[in-house]
This record gives C-alpha cells, structure tokens and sequence, in this order.
C-alpha cells in the first residue's frame, strides 16, 4: 500500500512539473512578440558618380533627410526645385536649359546684352518655379546631410555648377524629376546646436559657440528676394586653409560671371561641406557638418556677399 501511494504521489508530482513547464511562455514567441527596437531615421539618399543623381524617384511629403555623397571629382550641390503642375522635367530640358548655356556662352565673351535676350526666351511657367532648398556646396568625396520639409508636388533635383568649358552641369545630366506624395514621412526635425538666420537686407547671423566635433545648424530663411543674379540666398560651409583667398571665393560662387560656379577655377585652400540652398522666406532647413580645428566659412551665393553681410568666417577651437 505505501509503495502505491508512493508511486501515485510520483506521477502526481510529474504531472504538475509538466502543467507547470507548459504553460510557461516559449523564449521563441517571447522574442517575436517583444516590442521592435525603434527604426532609424529614414533617408534620402543620392549618390553622385560622375554627372547624375542616383536617387529615389519618389518620396513623402514632410521633413526629409537627404544624405549626398558626391564621389565624383567635381564639387555639386542639389537645388530642388517645385514646378507648376503639369510641368515636367522634359520641359525644362527644351525650354529652360538651352536659354540658360546660351546666355552663359553670351556672359562668356564679354556680351552682356546679348546674355540678358537668351535669358528673355526663357518660357512664362519659370517664374513659377519654386526653389525649395536643397543641399549646399559639397566638395568632392564629401557627403552632405541636408534636412528639409516639401510640400508634396512635382519636382526636379539639379546642380547648375559648371565644367571648365563653361556648361552647366544639369546639361550634362545632373537634372532628375522627383515626385513627393501626400504620405507623410512621420520625421521629426533634428536637434540641433546652432541657429543661423539669414537675411536679405542684414545677412548672416547665428547664435552659439560652433564646436569640434558634429554640428547640426538650424537655418530660417527670414526673407527671401531675387538678387542680381536672379537666385535668392543660401548658406553654404566651407573649410578653408590658411592664406586661402576670400575675395576669390566671393567671386567665384556667383555663377552670373565668366568664371562663376566652375570647377576648374574655384579657388584653393576651401574644402565645401554642404548646406543649405535657395528657399521661400519664412522655411527653415538643417544641416550637419563634422567640424574639426580651424577656420570655416559661411557663404551665400549671391553677388557682393561680403558687403551684404553673407560672408562671415568663424574658428572652432
């Protein structure tokens, strides 16, 4: 009798071990019903190699971070521009493109004149183009980090800087339609540690102390107007070496000049690290930059920047 109570006990005590390791929870479906580690932030990213943008063809509507890698020998941007609806990109390449290199073959000779009636052919639909930021200069292999917010539309993505022969790089490829939808991309704006704000009467100003290490720039276009070579101000960072020439770097970056924009005479000693292009007044952008010791530059492409208070140098100890 008591070696079957014992027994009974047993299997009573085995069958309680077993109940109890059932209804514990499988380490398998644990894992698959854990909360996701959050996704990193979704970016555009464009690489260019040579003469064109390799990029996403459509994107959503809201803040974006666009993440350029210039691997190409020549300094670029990406300017991006809102069209009027039902203009496309092969438009522009009919109609805004050939008035634009002629005028500037024109610019080249010295025949201002002449310039200025090539521009006149430019068709009635441009002056409702907007520009919408972008990123600034970035020299070659350099990578530019550009935050910014697009209302949903037809766009195209351009760079206007120019070869040694004088011709703009969107002739030769560097021009790509980009459609942003109405889905929003749910980003938030980055946290940032400098605020730049940019005027078209005052220039440059900016609040804290730029430091080695990662920057983040919150820049608000405070206004914006059409200056004398027909673009509106941006912000651009330049890394420059000691005895680099400032007065030919504000020559340089205004395309409107025989020289203007092209790679092959942009001055020594200046290393381009992105910012931000033409916006609308009132639009705010943001930019990153890795700074280390030196001496850095901001500067608007515009004429006369020095003078108009968008040219300002600064140290990071």
């Amino acid at each position: 009798m008591n070696s079957k109570r014992k027994s009974a006990r047993f299997l009573i005590l085995c069958m309680a071990l077993l109940l109890s390791a059932g209804c514990k929870s499988d380490p398998k479906e644990k894992k698959e019903t854990e909360t996701p580690a959050a996704e990193a932030p979704r970016v555009v990213e464009v690489v260019t190699k040579s003469m064109e943008f390799f990029a996403p063809d459509t994107i959503p509507s809201g803040w974006n971070t666009f993440v350029y890698k210039n691997e190409s020998t020549e300094p670029h941007f990406i300017l991006l521009d809102k069209y009027p609806e039902g203009v496309t990109i092969e438009a522009a390449e009919k109609e805004v493109g050939p008035a634009f290199q002629e005028g500037m073959s024109f610019i080249m000779e010295g025949d201002t004149d002449k310039a200025m009636e090539a521009f006149g052919k430019l068709p009635e639909w441009f002056s409702r183009v907007v520009f919408s930021g972008g990123t600034g200069l970035i020299a070659a292999n350099q990578t530019a980090v550009t935050t910014v917010k697009l209302d949903p539309g037809y766009y195209v993505m351009e760079c206007y800087v120019r070869m040694p022969d004088g011709v703009f790089h969107n002739m030769m490829g560097m021009a790509k339609a980009l459609v942003v939808t109405e889905e929003d991309s749910g980003i938030s704006p980055p946290e940032y540690n400098m605020q730049i704000d940019i005027r078209g009467q005052s220039g440059i100003s900016w609040n804290g102390k730029p430091r080695a290490g990662k920057a983040v720039f919150r820049v608000e276009y405070v206004d914006q107007m059409v200056h004398e070579n027909f673009v509106g101000h941006d912000v651009n960072l330049a890394r420059m070496e000691e005895g680099a020439d400032l007065e030919g770097l504000e020559a340089w970056i205004n395309w409107a000049t025989p020289t203007g924009l092209m790679s092959s005479t942009m001055p020594a000693g200046f290393t381009f690290l992105g910012g931000v292009n033409d916006a609308p007044g009132g639009s705010i952008q943001y930019f990153e930059a890795d700074l280390r010791p030196g001496k850095y530059v901001l500067i608007s492409e515009v004429p006369g920047s020095l003078k108009k208070g968008m040219l300002k140098t600064f140290l990071v100890d």
